[in-house]
């Protein structure tokens, strides 16, 4: 390391994943001074295996606030993206024709419209249509027999999440930030007006600081006074070779790429930090995606992987400044790619100085102490 390397900054984001960066993208955008310390590649990168999904419908459904969220960072994102392309000469592939969940059995689809339609009379500006079978293969031509319809709404999308970070990087770097890598945190001290966050290269200080560590959250929290109990939930996802274009709109899951690639997942797996692929798991998710388009049974499937998500115990995402250690917030979620344009575009006014956005006033980690606690997101 050289002594240009700055070890102060108005804001310390610790964390240089999906959450962190367009948190530290919206800070630097903003004018203000951002250093990102991120830990590297030996972390473990939920950014990096996710599915690349801007998903709107269904979430939030019994925390309509998620929900206005959700939807707020949908409408953003065209914004981000071209700002993102403008400044970094980067296209994260931004897509959004709206997305199909499938649904195979009449039971599944009953309840799929029961819940829609809740949120639609909840929410009021909540656009959805559900299709049967017919309705449903003269929109997507080659779904298979066993999907009897789909909810459908236009408020979805998705990204090429590569792209998107590194994007964002770069974002960050243009508007001033510094991102410096291989940084793990040791620990955090509060002092009279700021905080100092010492690695094992060498210590930095700054005003105010943002947890955005993804599964390392939960340890750092608790040295600033905030409670960020999350944990690891693993997910698996297939990829195959490059095909034909034949689906045009992202689906729950399968979607095929700006790539031509097809991504086939998930699961939702409690294995602790077990981040490996299982063939039991894998072989449910292509058999799923052939039952869902079975022109893709003779399709070769090049590559597997398995990420771990960043789930809090109800599922929805915490965001809380600490009332001990004023300055000192937490930030963390499992839509890293859905809630980037809230995060780029919300979050800095508040870690500034400003009042909270409305909508984040129920997500402090405080009420998984007092047993308030949401039914799950999903």
């Amino acid at each position: 390391m050289t002594n240009t390397i700055p070890t102060s900054a108005d804001v310390i984001v610790v964390g240089g994943g999906l959450v962190g960066m367009a948190v530290a993208y919206g800070l630097a955008k903003a004018g203000t001074s951002t250093l990102v310390l991120d830990q590297g590649d030996d972390a473990f990168r939920a950014s990096r295996g996710n599915f690349g999904l801007v998903w709107v419908q269904g979430k939030g459904f019994d925390r309509l606030e998620y929900s206005r969220w959700t939807r707020l960072s949908a409408l953003a994102w065209p914004g981000l993206a071209e700002g993102l392309l403008r400044e970094t000469d980067v296209d994260v592939r931004l897509k959004q024709p709206g997305g199909f969940h499938m649904c195979f059995s009449d039971n599944e689809l009953a309840e799929r419209q029961s819940r829609l339609a809740g949120m639609q009379a909840k929410l009021g500006d909540y656009p959805f249509e559900m299709l049967d079978q017919a309705d449903l293969n003269a929109r997507l031509p080659g779904i298979g027999p066993k999907v009897v319809g789909a909810s459908y709404t236009p408020m979805d999308g998705h990204v090429n999440p590569l792209k998107l970070l590194r994007a964002l990087h770069a974002g960050s770097r243009y508007h001033g930030a510094t991102v410096l890598g291989r940084m793990s945190v040791e620990r955090i001290e509060f002092l009279p007006g700021e905080f100092a966050v010492v690695t094992s290269q060498r210590r930095f200080t700054a005003p105010r600081i943002v947890l955005a560590a993804g599964l390392g959250n939960r340890a750092l929290a608790e040295q600033v006074g905030l409670h960020a109990p999350v944990a690891p939930n693993r997910g698996q996802v297939l990829v195959s070779e490059r095909v034909q274009s034949f689906l045009d709109y992202p689906t729950i899951n399968v979607r095929q790429t700006d790539e031509g690639t097809v991504q086939l997942g998930d699961s939702m797996e409690e294995v602790g930090f077990n981040d490996l692929t299982t063939t039991d798991v894998l072989a449910k998710i292509a058999q799923r995606g052939v039952t869902t388009f079975p022109l893709l049974a003779g399709v070769r499937l090049v590559r597997a992987w398995g990420a771990l998500r960043v789930m809090s115990p109800d599922g929805y995402p915490i965001y809380q400044q600490s009332d001990s250690h004023p300055g000192a917030f937490v930030v963390t979620c499992h839509s890293g790619v859905t809630l980037a344009a809230a995060h780029a575009t919300r979050m800095a006014p508040w870690i500034r100085g400003g009042e909270r956005p409305e909508e984040l006033a129920v997500f402090a980690g405080e009420r998984f102490l007092t047993g308030e606690v949401f039914s799950h997101a999903h």
